[in-house]
Order: structure tokens, then C-alpha cells, then sequence
């Protein structure tokens, strides 16, 4: 089985919210009012922070409303992979990756159940290598 996946590199935002309630509806809140939609979003916590790591359609004004606002956001390239939602994909993604050399520093990845595809967003070590390891599948 080979898997059919189509990718994209995308810059993804790291945004360091303070770990309280309402902290991240007002982020979402202003992202929206400036017309910023969220593709996909992660979140890990902290006892006194949470970072959330976005992919948006406008990271740039996105970036540029955070800082107005005074939240604290990084930038960094991932790799967006919309792939064949069946069992195996992310186990032949992950085998390509380790055979080229290629580290996950983190992926996150969604699919509704009875999707036909899903999307992941990898951020590995090198992302043009990842990209040219995964070109096959």
C-alpha cells in the first residue's frame, strides 16, 4: 500500500498564552474579527503557560495582531501533509522520515472518523529533506 498524500510548507505560529480561562477565546476571538482563519491548532501546557502552535490562513497579519496586542508569537516552517485517512499512512510517513535521517521534533494530526483524508503538520528537523523523503509516497 502505497499512500497518497499531497503537502505544503506553511509557516506555523508558536503563541505563548498565559494558562488562564478566556486567554485563548480572546486570541481566536481577535484572529477571527480580523478575518484570520485557524487550519489547525495545537496546544501544550505549562504550570504557568500554554503554547499554542497554529497554522492560519494570514500568518503575517495574524503575527503582526498578536504583537499589537502584546502576545508573545514565534514563527517557524512545518510541513502541512493531507494524507489517506486509513491505518498504516502515519507509520509509512514515519519509517520514509527515519530512513532519511529526518527528525519529528513534534506532528499533530486530525481526521473526522469516516473522513477520506486527514491532515497533519509535521515540524521536523529538516523540512526540504522531509519534503524530498516523502515526494514518493
Amino acid at each position: 500500500m502505497k499512500a497518497k498524500l499531497s503537502m505544503q510548507t506553511a509557516t506555523q505560529l508558536a503563541v505563548f498564552l498565559s494558562n488562564r480561562p478566556g486567554a485563548l477565546a480572546r486570541v481566536c476571538d481577535a484572529l477571527a474579527q480580523a478575518g484570520v482563519n485557524i487550519l489547525a491548532l495545537a496546544i501544550s501546557d505549562t504550570v504557568d503557560h500554554s503554547v499554542v502552535r497554529m497554522v492560519v490562513s494570514d500568518p503575517k497579519k495574524a503575527l503582526m495582531l498578536l504583537g499589537e496586542a502584546g502576545v508573545l508569537a514565534l514563527e517557524n516552517e512545518v510541513v502541512m501533509i493531507e494524507a489517506e485517512n486509513t491505518p498504516g499512512v502515519l507509520a509509512q510517513i514515519a519509517e520514509r522520515l527515519a530512513n532519511a535521517n529526518v527528525n519529528i521534533e513534534y506532528m499533530y494530526l486530525a481526521g473526522a472518523l469516516n473522513a477520506e483524508r486527514g491532515l497533519m503538520i509535521l515540524r521536523a528537523n529538516d523540512v526540504d529533506l522531509a519534503q524530498k523523503a516523502l515526494r514518493e509516497l
